[in-house]
């Protein structure tokens, strides 16, 4: 399927988030910090008989929510510029008449919205449902009760529940628990995993070449070595997202963590049933000792790790390179813009999939996606129960995902033998070329507020082959273990925040002087001592400390 000039350019779904995610957390340290200082209310579990104000007497699963009074919740919305909110959209005209509610937002700027999520927080003015929180930015607000312990509730939320006894998402759930033994966020929750980004070819040249696609990191660089060969004056390989994509998707298969993968920095040795920050490893070595060839051998731009995303993306599309990270829809935007650059039909794109490594066939990931946090007032409401059905119906039923993603059956889509396709008007991601309207702009379905998680086929059904084959091929790959949960208490939290934002800061500073040359791979054991000397290892003990205790009390 070509691309069309009316896509939108995607929301940047982040990869690889886990409940310990930092990345969040440390740069609302601060507000954090306000927010313990403040006095924890309690969080003993409410006495729900008392707040049915608007509540179903029978909600189970496969039924529709629809509050026996009209009810208005407040919502934390962020707005993204390719698809501005509308207050008219159908998504919620459609919720006022059918499921009896109506959502007050508050709207945030999506470039401004994880600093003014803090700041809402942390004045007591925040909405009841706050959007867009991936696992782990919970965990600055907790220690105050600014939000509610999510899990004390969920036996009010019969899909949430049948979705993970259903899917074996015991584990990933079990990571998101706090020291208090509850959780405090309520994920996206996928079937299955969702690999998106990968290395994109020019598919084209390869078969020019006689080349065929790499299927390891060793093939890859021999890839790159017939290329440089054959066209001495072109680096084949110019990279955009600073490299943290491909050090990502790379770092599983040499068994470490790296790029967006490297997160909290923390790695559960299966053997050891310990921790040890990845980037200080042997494999984090060999990783960098393998990008370092890439670029000393001029098989990759040194730039890949300082460009701009256009700059990557314009040598790209005009055939100054080869290869490029991309997901599904990067692809489609490059074709896009290669078919007005090269000419349609004078080249071939597309993903490949992961290679394997030294560590084997493997890839990174979690099933849990970006979900909401519930400000702690909600507790208050006398329609308390109405909201928690009303969030299970809306973010876990099978009707109410479909809901959020297609809209409304017999007017933005059409379903038959469980296939469903877009009215002849409307177009989504290229879905339906023809159609004069988008799905999101002009009706606000399948936004980033509310749609996500889901059903693998749910997942699919907006993809094209192309896509359909890359997800299919990518089953063969071995899911990276999920690591155990690492809750630590309010003040080791403060202390392992405070730590690891320089030890971050150094990874990456020296992940880039190793891979492009400007320090020596010779001087990887300074580096070691250098994150020593920044806390690496009070660090990983604060950790350990925390994951035993965890442990002891099961």
């Amino acid at each position: 399927m070509k691309g069309h000039p009316m896509i939108h350019k995607p929301e940047l779904r982040r990869p690889e988030f886990r409940r310990r995610d930092f990345l969040g957390l440390a740069s609302v340290v601060t507000i954090g910090l306000m927010l313990t200082s403040c006095d924890a209310e309690t969080t003993e579990k409410v006495d729900t008989s008392k707040s049915r104000n608007g509540a179903m007497d029978s909600f189970g699963v496969g039924d529709t929510f629809k509050a026996t009074v009209p009810l208005t919740f407040t919502f934390l919305f962020s707005d993204q510029p390719t698809y501005p909110y509308k207050k008219d959209w159908l998504l919620f005209t459609k919720m006022a008449s059918d499921n009896n509610v109506t959502l007050e937002p508050t709207i945030v700027p999506n470039s401004d919205y994880e600093q003014k999520r803090s700041l809402l927080i942390s004045s007591g003015s925040a909405p009841e449902i706050i959007a867009k929180t991936y696992p782990g930015q919970e965990a600055a607000f907790v220690s105050a009760g600014a939000v509610l312990p999510v899990s004390d509730y969920v036996d009010l939320m019969p899909h949430f529940q049948e979705k993970v006894k259903k899917w074996k998402l015991e584990p990933e759930i079990e990571g998101l628990t706090q020291e208090d033994g509850k959780y405090y966020v309520l994920p996206g929750l996928h079937e299955e995993l969702w690999p998106d980004y990968s290395l994109c070819f020019r598919k084209d040249v390869l078969k020019k070449e006689g080349l065929t696609a790499p299927t390891t990191w060793d093939e890859f660089r021999e890839v790159l070595r017939s290329l440089k060969k054959a066209y001495p004056d072109v680096v084949p390989y110019s990279d955009r997202f600073k490299g943290d994509s491909v050090l990502n998707i790379a770092s599983a298969a040499f068994g470490t963590q790296a790029g967006w993968g490297l997160v909290d920095g923390l790695q559960f040795d299966e053997d050891k049933k310990e921790f040890g920050f990845a980037a200080g490893s042997d494999k984090f070595k060999d990783l960098v000792t393998y990008f370092n060839s890439l670029v000393s051998e001029g098989l990759m731009d040194p730039e890949s790790f300082t460009q701009t995303d256009d700059s990557a993306i314009q040598k790209f599309v005009s055939g100054k390179s080869f290869v490029i990270s991309a997901n599904s829809q990067n692809v489609i935007t490059y074709r896009t813009s290669m078919e007005q650059s090269l000419g349609k039909g004078n080249f071939e794109i597309g993903k490949i999939t992961v290679p394997g490594g030294p560590a084997g066939d493997i890839i990174g990931g979690t099933r849990l996606e970006n979900g909401i946090m519930l400000n702690s007032s909600v507790k208050d409401k006398d329609s308390f129960v109405a909201l928690i059905q009303y969030i299970d119906w809306l973010f876990y039923s099978d009707a109410g995902q479909e809901f959020s993603k297609w809209g409304v059956e017999g007017t933005t889509f059409t379903k038959s033998g469980g296939k469903r396709q877009l009215a002849s008007d409307i177009n989504f991601q290229g879905l339906n070329p023809a159609g004069t309207k988008d799905l999101r702009v002009e009706y606000g379905f399948s936004g980033g507020n509310f749609a996500y998680g889901g059903a693998t086929e749910l997942l699919q059904s907006t993809f094209n082959d192309e896509e359909l084959a890359f997800q299919e091929a990518m089953k063969a790959k071995k899911p990276r273990p999920v690591p155990p949960p690492v809750p630590f208490n309010d003040i080791d939290r403060e202390q392992a925040t405070l730590a690891l934002t320089p030890l971050k800061d150094h990874v990456k500073q020296n992940t880039l002087k190793f891979i492009t040359g400007q320090r020596a791979l010779g001087e990887f054991d300074a580096y070691v001592k250098e994150l020593d000397s920044k806390g690496q290892t009070k660090y990983v003990e604060l950790a350990n400390k925390a994951y035993k205790a965890y442990a002891d009390k099961k």
